[in-house]
């Protein structure tokens, strides 16, 4: 069997050291054609990947800037003939021999759309947050339900599927995950590193908003597919509700209108913290799990009030 074509489609906006990183993995994997989508940098980014020879898309900025749309347009850019696109965020840095493995598990299961791997953090140790992103991508290998901004997608089913969402701000891998597995087809996460990821959090300001964002979503996610049997989204957007904005309310609202003694419902929280930290063994996962549920409530609280209103939602960036 002949080996399969391959490209590669890779994103970003000002990314600058980590773009560099980014291509120059991706010159070495040997990809037959690799498209760079630019989102506005103003840092030389656009310079530094036409030296080593990428293709470079502007995006028109005069519509709103998505990941997804970003990552349409590069595909798009791609010549006929691929039977297999590599997805690559700009801040991330392909590993060596991830291509090899993950083609040839597409290649001999032609049911499989999409191979993923582990993404791992440059620099756990640089903060908190980098060491919780960390785990946070340290997830089952296996057939899985989605996979993230960084995949081996199979180019037929990708197409045949409409691509990614370009109308939303966030969790449009797996919402085109959704549509992918309603069309047949399985995606799989390999027991294999993939990508090194450079979050670069460092204050609690960005990592808030990042988590802002993954409420909003949850709640986009569970409008678009949250019915039986997917339920997409659904019990993350519950979780989030109830410990981001109900169970506050409940006891701000007792203690106004009933007694102060209810403001002793707030007392769940740091059960919670201790709950999730003996089942976890992470004291500072704990606390950030539980922590997190309020700025997913306000994600969400803000794409409900965008949808009733028809304001059009706004990309929420951490960096």
């Amino acid at each position: 069997m002949a080996d399969p074509v391959i490209d590669a489609v890779a994103i970003g906006r000002n990314e600058g050291a980590r773009l560099i990183r980014c291509l120059d993995s991706l010159v070495a994997a040997g990809f037959r054609r690799i498209v760079y989508v630019d989102s506005g940098s103003t840092d030389g980014s656009i310079a530094a990947a036409e030296a080593r020879g990428v293709q470079v898309v502007r995006l028109d900025l005069s519509q709103p800037f998505t990941a997804a749309r970003a990552r349409n347009a590069g595909v798009a850019a791609l010549p006929a003939g691929a039977d297999l696109v590599q997805f690559v965020d700009g801040d991330c840095e392909m590993v060596p021999g991830w291509l090899t493995m993950a083609a040839g598990f597409l290649t001999d299961n032609p049911d499989v759309a999409v191979a993923c791997g582990r993404r791992r953090e440059i620099a756990p140790e640089a903060s908190v947050y980098n060491r919780l992103i960390d785990r946070e991508w340290d997830t089952p290998a296996g057939r899985t339900r989605s996979c993230g901004g960084d995949a081996l997608m199979r180019r037929r089913a990708f197409d045949a599927v409409g691509g990614f969402d370009p109308g939303l701000i966030a969790g449009e891998e797996p919402e085109l995950c959704v549509r992918l597995r309603q069309a047949g087809w399985q995606i799989w996460r390999l027991p294999a590193e993939m990508t090194r990821h450079d979050a670069a959090i460092t204050r609690f300001g960005q990592w808030w908003r990042r988590t802002r964002r993954a409420g909003h979503a949850y709640a986009e996610g569970a409008t678009m597919h949250g019915a039986a049997p997917e339920s997409h989204n659904v019990a993350q957007l519950r979780r989030a509700l109830l410990w981001g904005l109900v169970l506050p309310l409940m006891a701000a609202g007792g203690a106004v209108l009933i007694h102060p003694v209810l403001l002793a419902l707030l007392l769940i929280y740091p059960v919670q913290v201790v709950r999730l930290w003996w089942r976890g063994g992470d004291a500072a996962q704990a606390l950030f799990l539980t922590l997190g549920k309020i700025p997913e409530a306000l994600g969400a609280l803000e794409y409900g009030i965008k949808r009733l209103t028809g304001a059009r939602a706004r990309l929420i960036e951490y960096k």
